[in-house]
């Protein structure tokens, strides 16, 4: 019965997130933190840092795979399923929603107004988890110059994992060396699992080829949901499967949806070859992310315990929480362009900083409605 009711728990929990986490990966991530470190007290903050680290060395969308760790460690292997596939139904049922609307009246709803007032109201949110976080990843000196080095690189253009993978090594050296300790040794690492699929052997367009397509995306896909859209460009339009226009308006889907963006493959799945097509795009975009999940968890712990792992382990959360705070300010730059957004900004910064007790999920509810009540405004 405990077991049940913490399985039930962990549904409810990611499928609220579902229905409400807007603003891509780092968002969602903020939220996670604000439900189930915060709140909930599943897990320390330090164990929470080392999900965030850990996942984002592996292929898959970040955000997906942080609700499978936090599910596994709250309810074990079926507390891993039950998170991600509660927090991608909401998504994936609103795409797919959408999609049928889009094919069969080949227009979508206006929701503007609406993301107009999420997107500020979400740099709060990644600001306070950016907040918490630092606070826990950044211990020394050392590490503090490794974060800053990956937020000047994250800014600069360089890839956020290979900007990871860079402040890991060097940092997990340099404290190594510091230690002047050669007692541990490289005993444990996490495998990685890259089954590249060529989807060219088939003839046509058929659900076969969208899932094996979606499957080979949803293997090599590395950084944030938003890299998706260079490989469906590569995978479907460069090849004439799909136009660039409809590519556009998946973006567009991807954008004003809640939950993971990786959802749009639901939205493209329909347009390829219908209800099966949209079923094959989810089950191939996402099936990858729970098995590398899978594969990944009970390396954390071992990781954490062998002494050069740990050091790479706090180097790469540094590295990781530098490069949310790389993405609000991308974020802040292109979302705080009038008076409205700031507006918004603010009075989400005050519920979060200073009210404290307001959930995150009535943050981006107010914001979506303040977005929508102020374009009513003539000035």
């Amino acid at each position: 019965m405990a077991s049940n009711s913490k399985l039930k728990e962990v549904g409810l929990v990611f499928f609220k997130l579902g229905c409400f986490a807007f603003g891509g990966p780092a968002a969602h991530i903020a939220m996670m933190e604000d439900e189930v470190v915060t709140k909930r007290k599943w897990m320390t903050r330090d164990h929470y840092l080392d999900l965030i680290g850990a996942t984002n060395l592996i292929p898959g969308p970040n955000s997906t795979e942080m609700t499978m760790h936090c599910g596994h460690e709250r309810a074990g292997k079926k507390g891993l399923f039950v998170a991600g596939i509660s927090f991608i139904f909401p998504a994936v049922f609103i795409t797919g929603i959408l999609a049928y609307l889009y094919v069969t009246y080949g227009t979508l709803p206006e929701v503007a107004p609406f993301i107009k007032g999420i997107q500020p109201a979400v740099l709060a949110i990644i600001a306070s988890a950016i907040f918490k976080l630092g606070k826990k990843a950044l211990k020394n000196w050392e590490l503090t110059l490794i974060g800053a080095f990956v937020l000047i690189a994250s800014l600069v253009g360089i890839h956020e994992v290979l900007a990871l993978l860079i402040g890991g090594i060097v940092g997990g050296s340099y404290f190594f060396l510091k230690s002047k300790s050669q007692n541990n040794t490289l005993s444990s690492c996490f495998p990685f699992l890259l089954p590249f699929i060529t989807s060219e052997t088939f003839s046509s367009i058929g659900t076969l080829k969208i899932f094996l397509t979606f499957l080979k995306v949803g293997s090599i896909l590395y950084g944030s949901g938003y890299v998706l859209f260079a490989y469906l460009d590569a995978e479907l339009v460069a090849t004439g499967l799909l136009t660039n226009a409809a590519l556009l308006d998946a973006i567009g889907i991807g954008q004003f949806t809640p939950g993971p963006v990786l959802s749009t493959a639901t939205f493209i799945g329909f347009q390829l070859g219908g209800l099966w097509g949209s079923i094959a795009a989810t089950a191939g975009i996402f099936l990858p992310s729970f098995l590398f999940v899978l594969i990944l968890t009970p390396f954390i712990p071992k990781m954490r315990k062998s002494r050069v792992l740990g050091y790479f382990l706090d180097s790469v959360n540094v590295a990781a929480v530098a490069v949310m705070a790389a993405v609000l300010i991308t974020m802040s730059i292109a979302t705080l362009s009038d008076w409205r957004s700031v507006i918004i900004t603010i009075i989400a910064a005050i519920l979060i900083f200073w009210v404290k007790k307001v959930s995150v999920i009535w943050v981006v509810i107010i914001g979506a409605s303040l977005g929508y009540l102020l374009t009513f405004l003539p000035f």
